[in-house]
């Protein structure tokens, strides 16, 4: 049986918004705060000398009794069923995900250090990290190799707009995060199947709540921004 050995400290306190894969938007940080007892700093040792590092983490918002043969990925609009082990579905016969995510640095002297600092995730806050291991590019990278349906899906990013007006009464504690929240706008964090130029959206990051609407030239303007008190 396996227990997770840390959890994820992500700007996302729900699933709503988060990039689809891994490294879509390079800027966006978390920290990886592990359980007491592998808080032991021989075992990062060497760790700071790799680049990038492999998550092995748990769908655990996406746990469920019964698993199903076949889903439906989102950027095939949510109407084509594909082979749930051709797709990187969360509901899955084990709720596994891996994420390769840019290793920035180590903390060790800090509360609850070591603490990993890490860019480029794609994990809702306080996910189950179950394993680390360093990304190794002579190895994990094939340039080759093929992405079957996905490289049909489109990954076109979305125009986005911030009104001055709305910029204007951001808090200076959340403006830092602007330009790596337009990058996250432009994955277009919409369900797949739900494309309504009539429809506002929203979602929380970073202490932010974000509203917004797209349309059908796709583009993305931003009609509310607030700094929310319980996600800051």
């Amino acid at each position: 049986m396996i227990k997770p050995i840390a959890y994820i400290r992500s700007p996302f306190p729900t699933k709503f918004g988060i990039p689809r894969q891994p490294g879509l938007v390079p800027d966006l940080r978390a920290e990886i705060i592990f359980e007491p007892e592998y808080r032991i700093p021989e075992a990062f040792r060497e760790l700071d000398g790799y680049s990038h590092i492999w998550l092995i983490w748990e769908f655990h918002e996406a746990v469920r009794d019964k698993w199903s043969p076949t889903v439906r990925p989102p950027r095939l609009g949510g109407n084509k069923r594909i082979g749930v082990f051709a797709t990187r579905s969360p509901f899955r016969p084990n709720p596994i995900g891996i994420s390769v995510v840019e290793l920035e640095k180590i903390e060790f002297d800090v509360p609850n250090g070591p603490i990993i600092h890490v860019k480029g995730v794609d994990l809702v806050d306080n996910t189950p990290i179950y394993d680390i291991k360093p990304y190794l590019p002579h190895i994990d990278s094939v340039p080759y190799a093929k992405a079957g349906f996905s490289e049909k899906a489109a990954m076109h990013n979305l125009n986005v707009i911030i009104p001055n007006e709305i910029l204007d009464k951001i808090p200076q504690a959340q403006k830092t995060q602007i330009e790596t929240l337009k990058a996250i706008l432009a994955q277009d964090p919409r369900p797949g199947y739900q494309r309504s130029s009539e429809r506002e959206y929203g979602f929380f990051y970073a202490g932010m709540e974000i509203k917004f609407i797209v349309n059908d030239d796709d583009v993305l303007t931003v009609t509310e921004l607030t700094a929310d008190s319980d996600n800051s």
